[in-house]
């Protein structure tokens, strides 16, 4: 086990992202691509932000990508970073049994609200249980874990500015938050600020490539596929491993979808979130799902003609 010194100092490169203003400026998306992705998102009866960046060849799309926005559920993506460097410190085990009480449950997404209390769960089973069925009550049992200061402690050592866990879920807010809470209710973040969070993972600045292929391995296995995978999947994921690793979050008039996409080319880091949209019908073909599936195929197509890298379990 090293020391909280070295461990510190392996983590202080989680703040590299800020030293971005003095890197050479990336290579921007082609005009055609650019012109794709502002016709996708003017057609879109809602507003649209992205952010998109072939990691390979370090090559972005981006529009409206530094507006803060409502995270939804996304949010969730952070707390299971943080979740993953207090094990990596030794703060945490994910073996840890945790009791599913009556007072946890809460509403909205996922399983757990429909088990008897007393159902006992390891702490890993609850990150998987936030993350691929973005179930709310495990999701708070996470945070109960972590807390919600150590995942915005994380988010501002990878300078990130915008990003910003306010509360669990379902349950108000506690302690002084930001004045902007009520405006973002779980959490706000932009669209490139949370492709940083994917790329911190993808390019692992754990140092442990166990614990950030375990990260990679959850999110492949999540199980709403409207969005990003709508139109660049052709296989039962349930049979065998996704190309797409994602983290989705929903409101009514928002509809979110950050993802690393697997391709030919080398993976591409996909954060797209839409909101204050006309259709808030919660249906498989509601509008917003439709805009962000478009966006990312035209972004693949672009980038990766391919198409997508075969995965293996």
């Amino acid at each position: 086990m090293r020391n909280l010194a070295t461990i510190w100092l392996l983590l202080a490169t989680f703040a590299a992202p800020a030293a971005a203003q003095s890197r050479p400026a990336r290579p921007q998306a082609s005009s055609t691509l650019q012109a794709r992705v502002e016709a996708i998102a003017r057609a879109h009866r809602g507003k649209v932000a992205l952010f998109a960046k072939q990691l390979r060849t370090g090559q972005t799309v981006e529009l409206n990508a530094d507006v803060p926005v409502q995270t939804a559920s996304v949010i969730k993506l952070p707390i299971m970073l943080e979740a993953f460097v207090q094990r990596k410190e030794g703060k945490l085990s994910f073996y840890k049994q945790l009791t599913l009480r009556e007072e946890d449950k809460v509403g909205g997404s996922g399983v757990l609200t429909f088990m008897r209390p007393g159902l006992q769960l390891t702490l890993e089973d609850a990150i998987v249980l936030m993350m691929d069925l973005s179930d709310n009550t495990a999701t708070n049992m996470v945070i109960d874990q972590v807390s919600i200061p150590a995942v915005n402690a994380r988010l501002e050592r990878i300078a990130l500015k915008n990003t910003y866990l306010y509360k669990k879920v379902y349950k108000p807010a506690e302690g002084p938050v930001p004045a902007d809470q009520p405006k973002f209710g779980l959490g706000k973040t932009t669209a490139r600020e949370m492709a940083t969070v994917l790329e911190v993972i993808e390019r692992c600045d754990l140092h442990d490539p166990d614990f950030c292929k375990r990260m990679i391995d959850i999110m492949r296995n999540q199980q709403f596929r409207y969005m990003v995978p709508r139109y660049l999947e052709r296989t039962d994921t349930s049979e065998s491993a996704s190309s797409i690793a994602d983290k989705i979050g929903e409101l009514d008039d928002v509809r979110n979808d950050v993802a690393l996409v697997y391709t030919q080319n080398g993976p591409i880091v996909i954060s797209a979130f839409t909101w204050d949209n006309k259709d808030t019908s919660w249906t498989p073909d509601n509008e917003a799902y439709i805009t962000i599936a478009r966006l990312a195929k035209a972004i693949v197509d672009a980038w990766a003609p391919a198409g997508l890298h075969k995965a293996t379990k």
